[in-house]
């Protein structure tokens, strides 16, 4: 599996962006997507998680209310809507995918990861 994340960028606090996760590849019966975040000198932290199967969503409390997770499943696409940015955001945004349906807030139980894309979110 194969998963191409995109749609960072550079906004002023409050903003929205709109960040985007392309699976590709060899394909699972069930699995979920998580979206993980990682400042610099911190660990990777947990963001929000979708099932695939039926769309159940958890986030982190820190986006609760700001965030928004969603999937195409035609496209094979899970996204992220960030709205009214804080510059706490500001990090690289990375996708992941975990074979079978737990949706695991734990980045090491996941088993595959795009790349990453840079947020930077200015005061």
């Amino acid at each position: 599996v194969q998963l191409q994340a995109s749609g960072g960028g550079s906004v002023q606090a409050g903003g929205s962006l709109r960040l985007s996760c392309a699976a590709s590849g060899r394909t699972f019966g069930s699995y979920v997507m998580g979206w993980f975040r990682q400042a610099p000198g911190k660990e990777r932290e947990f963001v929000g998680v979708i099932k695939w199967s039926d769309g159940y969503t958890f986030y982190a409390d820190s986006v609760k209310g700001r965030f928004t997770i969603s999937r195409d499943t035609a496209k094979n696409s899970v996204y992220l809507q960030m709205n009214s940015l804080k510059p706490e955001d500001t990090a690289v945004y990375y996708c992941g995918a975990r074979i079978g349906s737990y949706p695991s807030t734990k980045h090491h139980q996941y088993d595959y990861w795009g790349q990453g894309t840079q947020v930077t979110v200015s005061s």
